[in-house]
């Protein structure tokens, strides 16, 4: 029977990628004059959201001696899910909030320059995600074996689709629920141990 404890961390770990699979779903196609003021609302309304993606990585990390090589493999965890919750929150700003507002306001030809900005942001920040899902899953397979194995594999294709897919419908909306599937299996795997038997 999986335990409360277990459960509250897959509830934790999951949130913020199920709210942005179903934001994806309402998410406009494509940024014109009239789907600007939704795009800019949507956006403003992800800000806080799209940094909690990176829980799923961090939560794993709570009580990790910081010293040796899960120090620093936890230290590398950190510093990828930090550039990714700041490069991202960026790309938001920038091709979300700023791009739509610009075109909402009738201003021409600074979008697509706003929209090259924003992916060079959002590159940069799911490539600090890259390194925070494998630093997280090398310490955990140090912890667990090879269990870690599956939601790590699932957590890489989800990086590697979000580097172009952002949360646009489908294939951004599969992206974020591959996270929650990968995160969910990092739960599972890291709740499998059992404590020893104490010995009389």
């Amino acid at each position: 029977m999986t335990s409360f404890p277990a459960l509250r961390t897959t509830a934790l770990v999951t949130v913020a990628p199920l709210v942005l699979a179903a934001a994806g779903a309402m998410h406009p196609a494509h940024l014109t004059a009239a789907t600007a003021g939704h795009w800019v609302a949507l956006h403003i309304a992800l800000l806080p959201v799209f940094p909690f993606l990176a829980l799923g990585l961090v939560l794993p990390l709570r009580g990790t001696r910081w010293r040796g090589v899960e120090g620093a493999l936890a230290l590398l965890a950190c510093a990828g899910s930090l550039c990714y919750a700041a490069y991202y929150a960026g790309l938001d700003a920038v091709a979300g909030i700023s791009a739509g507002a610009v075109v909402e306001h009738g201003v021409h030809g600074a979008a697509g320059r706003l929209f090259a900005t924003g992916d060079e942001l959002g590159r940069a920040g799911v490539y600090g995600l890259i390194v925070a899902v494998l630093a997280t899953s090398a310490l955990l397979w140090r912890r667990h074996g090879v269990r870690v194995l599956p939601g790590a594999a699932v957590l890489l294709a989800a990086c590697w689709s979000f580097l172009d897919s952002h949360i646009f419908w489908p294939r951004g909306v599969v992206t974020m629920l591959g996270f929650a599937l990968g995160f969910a299996l990092l739960t599972a795997a890291r709740q499998t141990d059992r404590p020893e038997p104490p010995h009389g």
